[in-house]
């Protein structure tokens, strides 16, 4: 007999579908079970149209059985107006009678409140089935809505003998290889904006799109206190839309937005006004004086370090690490990509 596990693992597995489509949504799947076996599957395409239940419900060609069915889905139903109608009604409609759900919503407008209206009209509700699963495949949305920021990761690459790049770099160094370069182009794809320091900029004149992979770019964020940088530098090309944090001026500019920031409370202050602009996720690329504010800070939930093969023997030194969790190593050619998460 299949389990309430088997099946939220299945509108796990649906929900990841939407990944690079619905921030700043949560990623949802959602199976309809009826004497075992599924009858109706869906999951959450693209933000501001259909959630999951809905999609999975309209599945059903033969909507007289869900009144004898069970509905499965990896967080909490939605209760409220939004780009769409409450997926509680929906269910109630077609007299659903029991709801497996894998963790509770953290948005105010929910947080326990469609599991409530769901009981409230008769339905029979379970919740916490494969729930860290469930969480961690949500991450991203939990943190903006626990934590009032995005999810930061900070990524760094080093040499064996622990630089992050050379000195007085004249031209762009690689220190991965290609397959690592495009994993991280796939990275970049999954989180809403990247950021940079001005010196990263200005050393290795980054695009930081994801050219190398699918999906689509990032929001760039460049951190350039007196708005030295070259105004050709690729991050102000057309490919994706870039802020600037600066101590001069607002003001937009084709793609490129142009913020004052207070450089005295510069991280959180960058994060504040990333949260306004719905940016549920960071990744953090460089510099070694931009990584390392963030860590000095405390400001992250997760950090990525390729070592590579290639010795420097004087260069910048490589951030160091703080008190974290190592919870994956893997290797990619002559490069270790090591996952710390907290």
């Amino acid at each position: 007999m299949k389990t309430h596990e088997h099946f939220i693992d299945k509108c796990i597995r649906l929900a990841r579908k939407g990944a690079l489509d619905v921030s700043p949504n949560p990623m949802v799947g959602c199976v309809i079970v009826n004497d075992g076996e599924i009858i109706g599957e869906g999951y959450h395409k693209e933000y501001g149209k259909n959630h999951a239940e809905v999609n999975a419900i309209n599945s059903v060609k033969d909507k007289s059985i869900l009144k004898n069915s069970i509905l499965y889905v990896n967080l909490e139903p939605c209760c409220h107006h939004g780009k769409t109608p409450p997926c509680t009604d929906l269910i109630i409609k077609y007299n659903i009678p029991k709801v497996v759900i894998g963790c509770v919503d953290t948005f105010s407008k929910v947080s326990g409140q469609g599991i409530k209206k769901l009981k409230d009209n008769s339905v029979d509700v379970i919740y916490g089935v494969l729930e860290k699963d469930c969480i961690e495949l949500n991450k991203r949305f939990f943190c903006y809505h626990i934590k009032k920021r995005p999810y930061i990761i900070l990524k760094w690459a080093k040499s064996k003998d622990n630089f992050i790049a050379p000195i007085n770099q004249e031209k762009p160094f690689w220190m991965t290889c290609e397959k690592s370069k495009k994993l991280v182009h796939s990275w970049r794809a999954e989180e809403d904006a990247i950021l940079v320091g001005r010196k990263t900029v200005v050393a290795d004149n980054p695009s930081l799109t994801v050219r190398m992979s699918e999906g689509k770019n990032p929001l760039r964020i460049v951190i350039d206190k007196e708005l030295k940088l070259n105004e050709k530098s690729n991050v102000f090309d057309d490919q994706a839309e870039t802020i600037v944090f600066n101590n001069i001026k607002s003001t937009i500019v084709d793609k490129t937005t142009y913020l004052k920031a207070d450089f005295n409370n510069l991280n959180q202050d960058i994060l504040n006004q990333l949260y306004n602009r719905d940016i549920l996720s960071l990744i953090i690329e460089g510099g070694a004086i931009t990584i390392n504010s963030f860590i000095e800070k405390n400001l992250y939930d997760e950090i990525r370090v390729f070592t590579t093969d290639k010795i420097l023997k004087k260069g910048v030194n490589s951030p160091e690490l703080p008190d974290i969790n190592l919870i994956e190593t893997s290797i990619i050619n002559n490069d270790k990509l090591e996952v710390y998460k907290r």
